[in-house]
């Protein structure tokens, strides 16, 4: 699968990963992907759509966050090897649920 590029934000907690999600969709034409937590509560969101598609997203939580953004992250055109990291959290993902 090809991807033009990766949106990634990190915040403490679920429900606000829910809320960054909500807003991401609701700011571009991105698509959601997965989400990873790590140990101490932070959630990793992943997004993907276009490069404009995916900065305006990321941008946007930025510049008005709806909860506090521990890091945010932009990858165009990304590797092979990145775009294996994503497929490998989405089928975690899916096999929890």
């Amino acid at each position: 699968m090809t991807y033009g590029a990766f949106g990634l934000i990190e915040v403490l907690g679920e429900a606000n990963a829910v809320l960054v999600t909500d807003q991401m969709l609701k700011t571009a034409d991105v698509k959601y992907e997965t989400q990873d937590t790590m140990c101490g509560g932070h959630a990793l969101i992943f997004m993907s759509g276009s490069v404009s598609a995916v900065k305006a997203a990321v941008e946007n939580v930025a510049e008005n966050p709806p909860c506090r953004i521990l890091n945010k992250a932009v990858i165009s055109n990304p590797s092979p090897e990145m775009v294996q990291i994503v497929e490998e959290f989405k089928a975690r993902g899916k096999k929890s649920k």
